[in-house]
């Protein structure tokens, strides 16, 4: 997937400028910048939420941009948002079975069976309600449900959002599980120093521009990026870098 030259915004608003931005197959790509910088609007353009004004959004070779978001869906892009994004009232099995919809019986039931697989925690409680697991497990089940349909891409908003660090690690083993598949990952992370942990490169958006994007070593060793674009300030005269201090 790769986009070119992208414009977009809410109404008369342009909050994304002229983004270049490459994702390859079984790569995991971080998007990372301070909040408000345009991150989960980039992702809401190139998943159809938000209208293009200018550029494309290039997907297997095809022009995508002027898709609806459910046809974008069937070409192979996942998403999972970072709230909202398991139905709690439904058992892991139930909630699988939604993000199979489209699939036929026997589909989906290999579908499931290779979630199953991939993630053995799920399996172990497979009839359990997604309201009884905890926020990483739900993560998990998340993912799960997006991968039902084999997507070739999927976007992670926030994964580690309001986990441990013992939950967080295991969420991002289970992103470069998914990646070792095949699929191509694109993360939107506040967590920098995990999230460029996993990833080969990173793109650093301020303002709705990438201002800077590279290989995640490079990046993550570069103090000039950290201390201009990644410093995330706790009091008046203090600035904590995520890069090597990850949020507890």
């Amino acid at each position: 997937m790769a986009t070119s030259d992208l414009h977009c915004g809410y109404g008369a608003d342009e909050i994304i400028h002229a983004v270049e931005l490459a994702v390859a197959p079984g790569e995991i790509v971080t998007i990372l910048g301070p909040n408000g910088c345009g991150k989960t609007t980039l992702v809401k353009c190139i998943l159809g939420y938000v209208r293009t004004s200018r550029g494309q959004i290039l997907f297997q070779g095809t022009e995508i941009q002027a898709l609806r978001p459910t046809a974008r869906v069937s070409l192979g892009i996942g998403y999972v948002p970072q709230l909202l994004n398991t139905f709690k009232p439904l058992t892991i099995v139930e909630n699988l079975d939604i993000g199979g919809y489209r699939l036929d019986p026997a589909a989906r039931a290999v579908a499931k069976d290779r979630m199953f697989e991939l993630f053995p925690l799920l399996a172990e409680r497979r009839h359990q309600k997604a309201a009884t697991l905890s926020g990483g497990e739900r993560q998990l089940l998340a993912m799960a449900r997006a991968l039902m349909v084999s997507p070739r891409i999927i976007f992670l908003d926030e994964p580690s959002a309001g986990l441990s660090p013992l939950r967080a690690d295991e969420v991002f083993r289970h992103v470069g599980r998914i990646a070792a598949t095949g699929v191509a990952i694109v993360l939107i992370e506040q967590d920098v120093h995990r999230a460029l942990a996993i990833s080969e490169r990173a793109y650093v958006l301020v303002t709705g521009r990438i201002a800077f994007s590279g290989g995640a070593d490079e990046i993550a060793t570069d103090d000039r990026i950290r201390n201009a674009y990644l410093g995330v300030r706790d009091a008046p005269g203090q600035t904590r870098n995520y890069l090597h201090s990850p949020p507890a």
